[in-house]
């Protein structure tokens, strides 16, 4: 179950994930990731001049969720050629996907707004999609030309990175035993994370010479000559969660180049990776006691009337799952990683709260359906049981953004402290996934935690939500200071604020997109 940063907003049907709290040593920052230097100083121009062949979207679906999305009507799609290695800009190519909705209203038109809702491995072309018919009437649909690109790697960009079949990841969410931290379960971790490395670079095109050029460092540049070929002389942009890394660092990258740049779910750049895993646990057991809290008010509440006693009673619930999955339908059993899973994946959301209670009730009756959808959707499972590529891309973009862990005991003392700061969690392995699978990665990292170098970027605007269990409000506070920027504070308990239907965060945000206007101060949304 891996700690993913992303998700957007529950009215578009689109779930995606997490982030950070406690504060780092900031380190002194590396090299801006701007254009990679070369003895050619046109090697890239091709590149930038390029014409994008606008079409149908149809050829782009990669699943049932991208097939959905991409019916759409009004958007159109495209491919942007980009180098795979920027070091060699004269080498080979790969390219990205890219979706378009225009301005209804073009006498009035601002440009493009490209979005990107997180991950890693989120697909902007689906997120796009979605969205179009959402903003229709705002300030956006009809001042801007929405735009959703999947990153390198990821959905319908090509090469994808490609590591676990949908078989194999089936398996692999009913197999895990869930049995806590031991010698002997860090070793077989490992194991299983170098058969996981090694799959991915067998089973992606272009191996580890794609899966060493996947990460945000490369991204940003991608994103500078979509700018470009977009016609647009500066960048507008929308992040949500990781789309916010994206953001900083494209800010960091090009400086010269940002319009307005609104970022919704901060990611700290401060931060390290282990105690953003940490962090992010202690936000997802701070939401299973609101929800708890708030579930014991009502009949029925599945974890009890006393939320004192909630993660006890949850535990007596779902741990008999250790040795029994639950039936779940469709020849399909609920496994314990998944239970928990299902009830990370309705944290995102108050909105979620009464279907996760739902789900609990079927489960003490031996019917695990409905939780085992919640966490389907948290990995993005069709109903025809196709994944889409968010875990694959998720696993190479993270381990290629962050410095590794060193050695097993390291590994084995982030999984303890993932575990004490989630109780709700019990003898599973929250996250078990990037600690281990990122030490035995076959390609070197490439960033590290910093405070960012922005000279001369223009004022951003972060949205940041207090109980956001993903990426916690102290982050966008952070980032909304290292960039100068403006901060506005959503009161809510979930996962990003912008677009989800609250006036004041949509009319303060909607505001900045088009003239570049700061909230007040201070300024704090209500629910």
């Amino acid at each position: 179950m891996p700690f993913r940063r992303s998700r957007l907003p529950t009215v578009l049907g689109l779930v995606l994930c997490l982030c950070l709290l406690i504060a780092c040593t900031p380190v002194q920052a590396p090299p801006r990731p701007g254009p990679t230097p070369v003895s050619d100083v046109h090697a890239l121009d091709r590149f930038y001049d390029q014409q994008l062949s606008w079409g149908d979207c149809a050829p782009y679906a990669t699943g049932a969720q991208s097939q959905d999305a991409f019916h759409t009507p009004g958007v159109e799609c495209a491919r942007l050629t980009v180098p795979l290695d920027y070091a060699r800009p004269h080498g080979e190519t790969i390219t990205v996907g890219v979706l378009r909705h225009k301005a209804s209203d073009p006498a009035d038109r601002i440009g493009s707004l490209v979005m990107n809702p997180g991950g890693p491995g989120g697909s902007g072309m689906e997120a796009a999609a979605h969205l179009a018919p959402t903003v229709a009437s705002t300030a956006i649909g009809l001042r801007f030309d929405l735009v959703g690109f999947d990153p390198r790697g990821v959905g319908a960009s090509e090469p994808r990175v490609r590591c676990l079949t949908d078989a194999e990841r089936d398996a692999e969410r009913a197999n895990h035993p869930g049995d806590g931290i031991s010698p002997e379960s860090a070793a077989a971790w490992t194991a299983e994370a170098r058969d996981f490395t090694a799959k991915c670079v067998q089973r992606t095109e272009d191996g580890a010479d794609l899966l060493a050029n996947v990460g945000t460092r490369d991204v940003v540049k991608d994103l500078d000559i979509l700018r470009a070929a977009l016609g647009d002389k500066k960048l507008s942009y929308l992040g949500y969660s990781y789309g916010t890394q994206i953001g900083y660092s494209y800010a960091e990258a090009f400086p010269a180049n940002v319009r307005v740049m609104l970022l919704d779910g901060a990611i700290d750049p401060t931060e390290d990776e282990t105690h953003s895993l940490v962090a992010q646990g202690e936000g997802f057991a701070h939401a299973f006691g609101l929800f708890a809290t708030e579930c014991a008010k009502h009949a029925g509440c599945a974890v009890g009337q006393d939320p004192a006693k909630a993660v006890a009673t949850f535990d007596n619930l779902t741990r008999p799952l250790l040795a029994t999955p639950a039936r779940a339908g469709g020849g399909r059993t609920l496994s314990y990683d998944d239970a928990m899973t299902s009830v990370v994946e309705a944290m995102y959301s108050q909105q979620s709260w009464p279907i996760l209670n739902t789900g609990l009730n079927l489960l003490r009756a031996g019917d695990g359906s409905a939780l085992l959808q919640l966490a389907d959707s948290y990995y993005e499972r069709g109903a025809d049981g196709r994944y889409s590529s968010l875990q694959d891309a998720y696993y190479a973009v993270r381990c290629i953004d962050n410095p590794r862990e060193q050695g097993p005991a390291a590994v084995t003392a982030t999984h303890q402290r993932m575990l004490a700061a989630a109780p709700f969690l019990g003898g599973g392995r929250p996250d078990e996934g990037e600690p281990d699978i990122c030490a035995s990665w076959p390609v070197p990292s490439t960033s590290q935690p910093h405070r960012p170098f922005l000279p001369g970027v223009p004022p951003p605007l972060v949205i940041s939500t207090v109980d956001d269990p993903a990426t916690p409000y102290q982050a966008g506070v952070t980032l909304a200071g290292e960039m100068g920027g403006g901060l506005l504070t959503y009161e809510g308990a979930q996962h990003t604020a912008f677009l989800h239907g609250n006036q004041c965060v949509d009319v303060n945000g909607l505001a900045y997109l088009v003239d570049g206007t700061l909230p007040p101060p201070g300024t704090r949304c209500q629910v």
